[in-house]
């Protein structure tokens, strides 16, 4: 979708003068009058624009960074339509969002240039982030492998807006102060659905978990949200895909979840792929509902939400490419909301500036309440939505869950836990 241009604002001036002779008409035909009044109108406007500094719109560059050929995206990944995968590039939400604040930008006499760069590995992200950085852009927005995202944010001092990657570390170990996420953190899910089981009182989780190395560490913050609502883990099992037939087992949901697992109200599964975990729902050896990678999964969007005008959200996307909005292209779409709102408010002035502004917003993303970022980690606060991908079943957080401060801090990880010591 082309960006449309930016306008300057001028003010219509009133300007008293001495009695003076009427000007000598312009001579003969009415055609040679008009185009002599024009000149004289068009010169009047030329002083006053000059007077007054109107010129072309001051720009904020913004720099998209993506990972080349994303596996991510490939036809069968997409679909496979596995609960908060991609179903497209992330570009899309973000430039209707952009498109979306044209008007108020124009108005404040400001636009938002994007560029969209392609990067093979972290070594190419740390460089075009660079690059951006020195060609004058105020912000970059990210969505990137972890690895990657801090590589890019590491190489810079302009804000880093991560639209695409939930990996706690990001917010707890690896966070950077300079970093800001719009996509929720593994942990921020995992709560999600612990306040639902809660809610439900489904106490005894069976939690199933892939071999992939990014499981590991997503299964580390589902532990991490049991044990802070006091749920009980019966049993932690590995599952694993394999062709080898002497590993069939390792992957049979009847195996798994039989009589060795114990008694167990819900399974939660673990798969970032989500192969095996799309097959597990009706084929447990208990009839359990699951949740986590299939079942009911904690997102930031779904194309069912049908409050707070989400629908007209999810019906912008799919009239521009074709596609609903999905909860991988939410945060995006939020991360343009948020760079036109740090335009608005600062259309001129240094990245520092613009950064400032960035971390001191709140902003409405059609969820109900007004969103912010967390100071301790960077963190968007904002409710997520729990959906079996058919309908929504739950806001959390859900009515009832409490914090001393701000209710959206029931999600995630908190102040006093004094993870991310970049920020401290």
């Amino acid at each position: 979708m082309p960006s449309m241009p930016g306008v300057c604002v001028c003010v219509r001036v009133a300007v008293r003068t001495r009695s003076r002779p009427h000007p000598r008409p312009c001579p003969h035909s009415r055609q040679r009058r008009d185009r002599c009044s024009a000149g004289r109108s068009t010169g009047v406007a030329a002083l006053l624009a000059a007077a007054l500094g109107c010129g072309a719109a001051a720009a904020h560059k913004v720099t998209l960074l993506l990972p080349a050929d994303d596996p991510r995206l490939a036809r069968a990944a997409i679909e496979r339509a596995a609960p908060g995968h991609p179903q497209g590039k992330v570009q899309d939400a973000l430039r209707i969002a952009l498109a979306e604040a044209q008007p108020e930008l124009a108005a404040a006499g400001t636009k938002l240039d994007l560029a969209v760069l392609e990067v093979a590995d972290a070594t190419a992200a740390r460089a075009a982030a660079v690059a951006a950085e020195k060609a004058g852009a105020s912000a970059l927005v990210t969505d990137l492998p972890a690895a990657w995202t801090l590589a890019a944010a590491e190489a810079v001092q302009v804000i880093v807006l991560n639209a695409g990657q939930a990996a706690d570390a990001l917010r707890e170990a690896q966070c950077r102060r300079n970093l800001l996420h719009l996509a929720p953190s593994e942990r921020m899910k995992a709560d999600a659905l612990s306040q639902f089981l809660v809610a439900r009182r489904w106490s005894n989780v069976l939690l199933l978990t892939g071999a992939a190395e990014a499981d590991a560490a997503r299964s580390a913050a589902v532990l991490a949200s049991i044990r802070r609502y006091g749920l009980k883990l019966v049993a932690h099992k590995r599952f694993l895909l394999s062709a080898d037939p002497r590993e069939r087992d390792l992957a049979n949901p009847l195996l798994l979840t039989g009589a060795a697992a114990g008694t167990y109200d819900v399974v939660w599964v673990v798969d970032s792929d989500g192969e095996f975990a799309m097959s597990l729902p009706f084929r447990t050896a208990l009839p359990r509902p699951v949740v986590g990678d299939a079942g009911l999964a904690a997102l930031a969007w779904s194309a069912k939400f049908e409050r707070y005008g989400a629908p007209q959200v999810t019906r912008r996307l799919s009239k521009a490419v074709g596609r609903p909005m999905s909860a991988h292209d939410w945060p995006a779409w939020m991360a343009g909301k948020a760079l036109a709102a740090a335009a608005i408010a600062t259309p001129k002035g240094p990245p520092a500036t613009f950064a400032k502004a960035l971390a001191e917003l709140e902003l409405d993303g059609s969820k109900g309440v007004l969103m912010s970022f967390r100071p301790w980690d960077g963190q968007l606060r904002q409710p997520l939505l729990l959906s079996d991908g058919h309908g929504v079943a739950a806001l959390a957080p859900l009515e009832g869950v409490l914090h001393p401060k701000n209710n959206l801090d029931a999600l995630g990880a908190d102040a006093p836990e004094k993870l991310c010591k970049a920020r401290t």
